[in-house]
């Protein structure tokens, strides 16, 4: 019988033993991989090591669980009975030990848990303080739902927009007006504005989170690019979010730039979903400099090369597809890239590709603008930039995705929908610069798109 309850506690001691084991080193190993050493009370050794009468002792690879008074030699003149029975009997006790103290260890390890969903909650805390805003959906909100795409896409567009506002405060050495809205059938916005300021005219950095149901008109837009949308009595929950950033210089020599990523998800009528991210950063000079364009599009080149080798050359081509006028027969500007619908490979591995091209923004515009912000310029390089203004606006109300899309959802906030025009522009009748001129060189690059790397 003491030999079955011997060879019972010592198997179920090696499994447990051999578990923590285990478990420590991973531990251990993560740590060092992550380049930090963590606090030792999460260390699962630790939490065993206390154990009463217990000590561990490891040989190689392999670890014994012993107890106190029994390691090493047995008295002298005791029988082997008598210490099977001694052995059993403090196997036994070591047993009990575990199960008495089955509770605390469990216990600890919800503690633990408990720590971590703390620390996750004071991260989310702490990266509100740091926006433009406080979020559009509340911060509460977000803690219990820090799992979902929704919330994390939430996380990002407002971090993103207080990044990028803060380095053009800093070029300009203006301040962004933050004017936080909502909208009555769900959901609302922060839109960051500076105005005819130092160095930009009009600068607009915008947020919005919305959420209801689709409207007919909305969804026949989506439908038309492929989308099997399945509603429920005729109506399409969705949500909907996204950063959206136009900035148009003073300086005719400064470019003008823009960048949009969003996230959208629809409940279909069996309770599935559908989604897909979709975005893009393009430039739009007045006058050609290649060291702008190349600076510009090796940014974006490098954060694609991260996640696939064809993501720029397909999406650098998609965007001179997307942003070209039509009725003019020219791009708006030298490109850079535009994707939608992407909904691949995995949820996790696009949103990883957000984020990182949300990380460019500032690298690839910001180091041009302090290049040229106090270059001198004639009242013809002005006229010339206003002009090429006018067909910035022509594609945006005529062509643009995100405008149409939300000047047909109710409740949309007009002010910030058209944020994206300029404060000037100007048509002229049948303008055309003259042959050989610094504007007659920009006008072929528009209507004849270059590869600038």
């Amino acid at each position: 019988m003491a030999a079955l309850l011997l060879h019972s506690v010592n198997r179920s001691a090696q499994i447990t033993t051999k578990h923590c084991f285990i478990s420590h080193k991973v531990s251990t190993l993560a740590r060092l991989q992550d380049g930090h050493v963590a606090s030792f009370h999460n260390s699962a050794a630790h939490r065993w090591s206390s154990l009463p009468g217990a000590r561990w002792l490891s040989r190689g690879t392999g670890v014994r669980f012993m107890c106190q008074g029994t390691a090493g030699r047995l008295p002298a003149g005791r029988s082997r009975r008598g210490a099977a029975l001694v052995l059993a009997g403090a196997a036994a006790a070591a047993v009990v030990g575990f199960v008495a103290n089955a509770g605390h260890f469990q216990r600890a390890e919800m503690a633990s848990r408990v720590i971590q969903v703390a620390e996750q909650d004071d991260d989310i805390l702490e990266k509100c303080k740091g926006f433009m805003s406080p979020p559009v959906t509340d911060v509460q909100v977000l803690q219990e739902k820090k799992g979902e795409m929704c919330t994390r896409m939430e996380l990002l567009i407002m971090e993103t927009q207080a990044e990028f506002c803060r380095a053009l405060e800093k070029v300009d050495g203006g301040k962004f007006k933050a004017d936080r809205w909502q909208r009555k059938e769900g959901g609302g916005g922060v839109s960051c504005v500076i105005q005819d300021s130092n160095v930009f005219e009009k600068a607009g950095v915008s947020v919005s989170v919305v959420f209801g149901h689709l409207t007919e008109e909305a969804a026949k837009q989506m439908k038309s690019r492929g989308k099997v949308l399945k509603g429920k009595d005729g109506k399409l929950p969705f949500c909907a979010m996204g950063i959206s950033s136009v900035i148009h210089p003073k300086n005719p020599h400064v470019p003008t730039v823009h960048f949009n990523y969003r996230y959208f998800e629809i409940e279909e009528e069996d309770g599935s979903k559908q989604w897909w991210f979709g975005g893009g950063t393009d430039l739009t000079p007045t006058y050609l400099n290649e060291e702008d364009a190349f600076l510009f599009h090796n940014t974006l080149k490098e954060a694609c090369d991260k996640h696939h080798p064809q993501y720029y050359p397909d999406f650098k081509k998609w965007c001179d597809r997307y942003f070209y006028v039509r009725h003019r027969g020219e791009t708006r500007g030298i490109g850079g890239i535009f994707f939608d619908d992407l909904d691949s490979p995995s949820q996790e591995e696009a949103f990883g590709f957000i984020r990182s091209c949300a990380a460019t923004v500032v690298p690839c515009y910001v180091p041009l603008v302090y290049a040229h912000r106090d270059d001198a310029f004639t009242a013809e390089e002005k006229r010339w930039q206003q002009l090429r203004r006018g067909r910035y606006v022509e594609f945006n109300l005529v062509y643009d995705r995100g405008v149409k899309f939300g000047l047909a959802t109710p409740g949309s906030r007009i002010e910030s929908i058209l944020m994206s025009l300029p404060l000037t522009a100007k048509w002229e009748y049948t303008h055309e610069p003259e042959d050989g001129s610094r504007e007659a060189e920009m006008l072929e690059v528009l209507r004849t798109p270059r590869e600038w790397l």
